[in-house]
């Protein structure tokens, strides 16, 4: 069903309604002046969104004698959509409860889908792990994205080289350099193997008291490293289509893990495109960490940074300030917001 258009008055309204949910809940569930509450749902509590599947959601109960169980719920059809991640206020109910209002984000990751529609990733994120492996192939244009998607969202990313057992010959030194170009730049870079387990200990003390999310293409073992950090949670894992050399597809929805020590991480559907038209040229060029010193000294004040003279940013690739390889990359997703 096509969720119909509001008006200003409406939304207000709506968001009104919100806040007062929140205000009870924080004065520990003081009952609401005229508005029927059904006998068969519980009250107003805090919840955490742990995963969702279109309307419905699990809901991690984040106080009283249910705190920390998990519970199937309905969203109310006025709230934006939901992801992993949210905070909210829900009522328990049999066999489902409902959510009826959503707490402010901290941040919010968001891309488009196949059809056009830009769409919530997960919210209230503190940091990114874009994760690569030797196959599928890496491509510096996806890390790129998603780096630009980071930047935009005040998020700290990771550049996570995963199956380092299988790094061997010129697919080692391909790997080597580009996790070279990154780092150069001032990204954090780790390598890791889910299968040896080597550099999963320095990948837990990152991730440890923060709120992280693993993404990247499918069948770069995501979910394998899920459960090399956290043994018994088995999330199911992928094989490698050899025939195109893309990883079968194991996640279908984000979802949300807790780490005994403290923090929380969200495992993420993989993906091979990450669209960016929902951006503008001035939010590409500022995901772009190494371009913003020269920015503002081109010679035209228009400068699309491509065939005009006394460009800045192509002065600083002729003098190696910039490399080439980043500047193609993002004339490349300039291009692509126009398509």
């Amino acid at each position: 069903m096509k969720k119909k258009h509001l008006n200003r008055r409406q939304l207000w309204r709506i968001q009104k309604i919100q806040d007062d949910y929140a205000a009870r809940a924080e004065r520990k569930h003081e009952p609401s002046d005229g508005e029927h509450h059904p006998d068969d749902l519980g009250p107003e509590e805090k919840g955490l969104v742990i995963s969702h599947f279109g309307q419905q959601l699990d809901i991690e109960a984040l106080e009283g004698e249910f705190a920390g169980k998990i519970f199937r719920c309905h969203q109310r059809s006025n709230l934006e959509p939901l992801v992993t991640g949210d905070h909210v206020i829900w009522r328990r109910g049999e066999p489902t409860g409902i959510v009826i209002a959503n707490l402010q984000r901290s941040s919010l990751l968001q891309r488009p889908n196949n059809f056009g529609e830009l769409k919530p990733v997960a919210a209230n994120i503190d940091r990114i792990v874009i994760v690569i492996a030797p196959e599928p192939q890496a491509h510096a244009n996806l890390i790129d994205r998603y780096l630009v998607a980071a930047e935009n969202s005040q998020l700290t990313p990771l550049i996570l080289l995963n199956k380092i057992d299988l790094l061997e010959g010129e697919k080692q030194d391909e790997l080597e350099k580009l996790l070279s170009r990154y780092s150069s730049i001032t990204y954090e870079t780790l390598k890791v193997s889910s299968k040896s387990g080597k550099g999963i200990n320095e990948l837990q003390n990152y991730l440890e008291g923060l709120t992280s999310i693993f993404v990247g293409q499918s069948g770069v073992g995501k979910s394998a490293l899920i459960n090399a950090l956290l043994p018994g949670v088995n999330t199911l894992e992928g094989s490698l289509s050899k025939a195109r050399d893309k990883g079968k597809h194991t996640t279908t929805s984000a979802r949300l893990f807790h780490f005994p020590a403290g923090g929380d991480l969200i495992d993420s559907p993989g993906i091979r495109e990450f669209g960016m038209w929902h951006m503008s040229p001035e939010e590409v060029l500022n995901g772009f960490i190494e371009f913003r010193e020269f920015i503002g000294h081109c010679k035209f004040r228009d400068c699309q940074h491509n065939q005009e003279p006394e460009c800045a940013l192509k002065t600083a690739v002729a003098d190696g300030k910039i490399l080439l390889q980043r500047m193609q990359s993002y004339q490349q997703i300039l291009h692509s917001l126009n398509e």
